[in-house]
């Protein structure tokens, strides 16, 4: 039953339906082979102790020094740059299986809408990974950070925030999952956000970009690790 459900949630994302919206876009997640075989690799050198905090997603979490940023956390960091949530799906046993955290702060959606997705497919995909989150990990909790207001993709950002905002209305209804609202206060200075927040590229986060998320995101996780 276990591997019925794991083969449809991934043929869900690798096909997907049309629904009278064209062809499904669709990124090889072989793509991610060698750093998906590193992360094995180093798993099986050093056994991780399960019931930590597991951060995935893109490179906003590759890129993150997250053991220093959770201080006193007990954390992993599994991201892996240019991932899509498909992709996180596809690679769901060797990425999240083997931890069995007791919580996933997850940020993925933003290339997905780069690469041509839709509202509705990015949803979809979001839908599933915690689906399987749900099913393998019933006791584990998700806090999601809703895909980043940036400069470089300014221009997409009504469809980065209608995919935030369904999936805190999702977060409103069910309560393993936890919404880290970044997207607020980085909109401050209005939109696009202060050039402060992001290194030079306009889309990944400078120093300050990250400790504001830090700021939001660290009260979520408590609220989640308290959870029972």
């Amino acid at each position: 039953m276990r591997i019925a459900f794991r083969v449809f949630a991934v043929l869900s994302i690798l096909l997907g339906s049309a629904r009278g919206q064209g062809e499904r876009v669709v990124a090889d997640p072989h793509r991610f082979d060698e750093a998906i075989a590193a992360f094995v690799e180093r798993d099986r050198e050093n056994p991780p102790d399960t019931g930590q905090v597991l951060f995935l997603g893109s490179s906003s979490i590759r890129r993150w020094d997250t053991a220093r940023a959770f201080a006193g956390i007990d954390s992993i960091n599994r991201g892996f740059g240019g991932s899509q949530i498909s992709d996180c799906i596809f690679f769901f046993d060797q990425v999240v299986l083997p931890h069995q955290p007791s919580v996933i702060v997850f940020y993925a959606g933003d290339n997905d809408i780069n690469a041509g997705k839709s509202v509705d497919e990015v949803f979809g995909d979001f839908r599933a990974f915690a689906g399987l989150v749900r099913y393998h990990l019933p006791e584990t909790r998700i806090v999601y950070i809703p895909i980043k207001p940036s400069i470089k993709r300014a221009a997409l950002w009504a469809d980065m925030n209608e995919v935030n905002l369904r999936i805190q209305k999702r977060s409103e209804r069910e309560p393993l999952l936890y919404y880290a609202d970044i997207a607020s206060p980085m909109l401050e200075t209005g939109m696009p956000p202060s050039p402060s927040l992001f290194a030079d590229d306009g889309l990944h986060l400078s120093d300050a970009g990250n400790a504001l998320w830090s700021r939001v995101i660290r009260p979520e996780i408590e609220r989640a690790l308290a959870q029972e």
